[in-house]
């Protein structure tokens, strides 16, 4: 599979330099590049790349405001690349695959491109049982119940029952169902069980497909909850409301994630 790559930066000597680095890499295919936020959001408005390499300080749209620039469409996968460490936080929060210090290490490089690959085979799998579905429940609706049960049964299967976390110079196994919420801060993890808090260093992308989507779920940018966790939905002024939790902690959900709250309301 092709990787369509976009890259974006206002020096052309960074473009050049990344251009170079990601030679090696046989299935990554830049097919454009821009010098600023606005070419940027109209080349992946046009292009519909797979991959974009993207620097945050720009004149005009920085890069986090290309990446609001370009939600209407299904937007591609984002690599961060600057010179700026301070921005780490932002660029997880905008749910960036990787951050890429300048001068980019070909090692970080090569695994950001390895997990590029990762986030790809995943997306196209789901389309391709998407699709399945769609053809079975037209021409066997039996078959199209057997396949989502079995797909359900699989899916259990492969998420975490025990996370260990390194904290403290100790490891502690946390069970997943004990879990109640999980805060972001940069590449680590604050894992919540109610009466206890856990440090763990991941990025939220990167636990979040470790978790059950049936019973893990964002409410912000920057929280997951166990939705089995939750007792009470508060409304908020603006579309926002609060999740009051077993442990009466309350946890504010953000409007672009409502539709979480919508399981609660029947």
């Amino acid at each position: 599979m092709t990787i369509r790559t976009i890259l974006v930066d206002d020096e052309k000597l960074a473009i050049q330099g990344l251009q170079l680095r990601l030679e090696p890499f046989e299935d990554v295919e830049i097919i454009e590049t821009c010098q600023n936020g606005r070419e940027a959001i109209r080349a992946i408005k046009t292009q519909k790349p797979d991959l974009v390499f993207l620097d945050i300080q720009m004149p005009g749209f920085d890069g986090f405001s290309v990446v609001s620039g370009v939600m209407d469409v299904e937007p591609p996968l984002f690599v961060f690349v600057t010179a700026f460490e301070e921005h780490a936080i932002r660029a997880f929060e905008a749910n960036a695959v990787n951050y890429l210090m300048k001068p980019v290490d070909e090692d970080k490089l090569a695994d950001t491109i390895e997990r590029v690959r990762g986030r790809l085979a995943e997306k196209k799998s789901s389309e391709d049982a998407e699709k399945l579905m769609n053809v079975l429940a037209e021409v066997a609706p039996e078959a199209a119940e057997e396949f989502a049960d079995a797909e359900d049964m699989e899916s259990a299967g492969r998420f975490e029952k025990l996370i260990n976390i390194k904290d403290r110079g100790q490891i502690f196994r946390v069970e997943v169902t004990d879990i109640e919420h999980i805060e972001a801060a940069g590449d680590y993890m604050i894992i919540s069980t109610g009466d206890n808090s856990l440090v763990l260093r991941e990025t939220m992308k990167d636990l979040e497909r470790r978790l059950d989507p049936r019973k893990f779920q964002r409410v912000h940018r920057s929280t997951i909850v166990n939705l089995d966790q939750v007792r009470q939905v508060k409304p908020h002024t603006n579309g926002e409301c609060f999740l009051v939790l077993d442990s009466g902690q309350e946890v504010k959900v953000s409007r672009s994630y409502r539709d979480v709250v919508a399981r609660f309301v029947h």
